[in-house]
């Protein structure tokens, strides 16, 4: 129950989740599934997310941060144990942490692999790493030239146990990009560098790619949380995020009259609408003013004028049923996270990750 009947709510779906989980395996065709859980899970709850992948199958996942493994592995409790890549790596006097946690970077230059090389030959046996390289994104990662020079010399790799070599995709959303063949050709002179390494390169996007770009282990994170791969709806993946809030008034505008800040709308008719408990405090972009719709008794409305902190204007007809504690659908089964990120002039990402800790949260189906 909400402890405010005027808040806005966040449902997450962990039964959805699940089923993404499932469809995603079946797309990887054989390879493991190891899901990306960086941001708190999207904005979505990485404890109760990785808790329930875990129930699922799921014994590998990916965060960006120290601190996120950290928190990752005391929300999985030692009843669930699983391997925790960190994207971050070893930086500059990290490997302590990391040691204390069971995290496992993945190494993404020369000076992280001596520091975690360097730690792993102090002990009885060898620390277990990944190794990334950068095979076009120019982010993170070793350049192939020097992973060339790295397997080359006698020592560096000494105390390491180089258990996965990974690279990341930079068009895998657009399918028929050509860097994506490029980066393919490339990862595998990188895989031949390290035969004994599992092989990583596809995120969400290059699941949906095909065979060739699966390998022994993909990393999907937005196609788990009901993105499409390629930018828009998938029928395939479920909603796992559901955002509703409820109307706090309905008023009568008059022609000539205009709709919030900066009077970016000013009606041409006399108006019907209702204004919404949640604005872009509750991490309802402000850019989905112009362009956004709503859903509400049984169709699409569309916002007026500019979202404020707190409260979105909707358009109603003259034929709705409706009254103040009704709630209306901004993200969900029938408003998808990709039309809203269009709307909004971003990414599916960046809609999830951007919603509040203001919001209310609640799970459906068991953590795990």
């Amino acid at each position: 129950m909400s402890t405010d009947p005027f808040n806005a709510l966040l449902t997450i779906n962990l039964d959805a989740l699940a089923q993404n989980y499932t469809h995603l395996c079946q797309r990887a065709e054989g390879a493991v599934v190891a899901p990306v859980v960086k941001a708190d899970a999207y904005g979505l709850g990485a404890a109760q997310v990785a808790r329930r992948l875990w129930a699922e199958g799921a014994r590998s996942f990916f965060v960006a941060r120290i601190s996120e493994g950290e928190a990752l592995r005391q929300g999985l409790g030692t009843r669930r144990p699983a391997t925790v890549y960190v994207l971050d790596g070893a930086p500059t006097g990290s490997a302590p942490r990391l040691l204390a946690s069971n995290l496992t970077p993945v190494l993404n230059s020369l000076a992280q692999i001596s520091e975690w090389a360097g730690l792993g030959r102090s002990r009885p046996e060898p620390l277990k790493a990944a190794i990334q390289i950068d095979t076009g994104m120019n982010r993170l990662g070793l350049r192939l030239e020097e992973a060339q020079s790295l397997v080359q010399s006698i020592d560096a790799l000494k105390g390491l146990d180089i258990d996965l070599v990974i690279s990341h995709l930079a068009c895998a959303s657009e399918p028929d990009h050509p860097a994506n063949a490029e980066q393919a050709a490339r990862f595998k002179a990188a895989m031949a560098l390290f035969p004994e390494a599992k092989a990583s390169l596809a995120n969400s996007g290059g699941v949906f790619l095909g065979p060739d770009y699966h390998h022994d282990l993909v990393r999907p994170g937005i196609s788990l949380y009901g993105g499409g791969p390629f930018g828009e709806p998938h029928p395939d993946l479920a909603c796992v995020a559901a955002l509703t809030a409820p109307i706090l008034q309905i008023r009568q505008v008059r022609p000539g009259e205009s709709i919030g800040y900066g009077a970016s709308f000013t009606a041409t008719h006399p108006m019907r609408i209702a204004i919404l408990a949640a604005g872009y405090a509750d991490g309802v972009l402000r850019s989905f003013g112009p362009m956004g719709t709503v859903w509400f008794d049984g169709t699409r409305r569309k916002v007026l004028g500019r979202l404020s902190m707190d409260m979105i204007a909707m358009e109603l007809d003259d034929t709705s049923t409706v009254k103040p504690g009704d709630q209306v659908e901004l993200l969900g089964p029938n408003m998808p996270l990709d039309l809203a990120a269009s709307a909004s002039g971003t990414i599916a990402y960046e809609c999830l990750v951007r919603l509040a800790p203001r919001l209310e949260r609640t799970y459906q189906g068991q953590a795990d």
